[in-house]
């Protein structure tokens, strides 16, 4: 059995579904980082069979918007000297900016080239995200 030191001051992202793990720790950009990062996969859970984990330590602002689009059901735990202070559940967030891309290629946004596009909430049954431009429907 691997293990894996506790964290004074950072994060850690719990309650990651099987396989999701590097995508999640890709689309952070936690290999940027300058700081300690641990990803853990197939980690044993008594809830969920088999998760995966990530660890992160630093206090640095990291935006976590993303992790409700890839798995809505992640655990963000808060640590500062190694003390869990806040435990957040995260949902789909009703707005992503930058990180979605139109589908509709007579959109706005692919005929001008426009970087940051925004999307609302569509279906979150689906986890499904509507193009503020041409209200085409897309998911992550």
């Amino acid at each position: 059995m691997i293990k894996v030191a506790e964290i004074k001051d950072g994060i850690v992202i719990d309650h990651i579904c099987e396989g999701k793990g590097y995508k999640i720790f890709s689309q952070l950009g936690l290999d940027k980082l300058d700081c300690v990062a641990v990803l853990l996969r197939n980690v044993t859970s008594v809830k969920m069979g088999k998760k995966d984990l990530i660890k992160v330590e630093t206090l640095e602002k990291i935006d976590l918007t993303v992790l409700g689009l890839i798995d809505p059901g992640v655990t963000i735990n808060y640590i500062v000297d190694s003390k869990n202070i806040k435990k957040e559940k995260l949902q789909l967030p009703a707005k992503v900016d930058g990180i979605l891309e139109c589908k509709n290629p007579r959109c706005v946004c692919a005929t001008e080239k426009i970087d940051i596009v925004s999307f609302n909430l569509a279906d979150k049954e689906k986890g499904t995200y509507s193009c503020e431009f041409c209200g085409s429907i897309t998911s992550l």
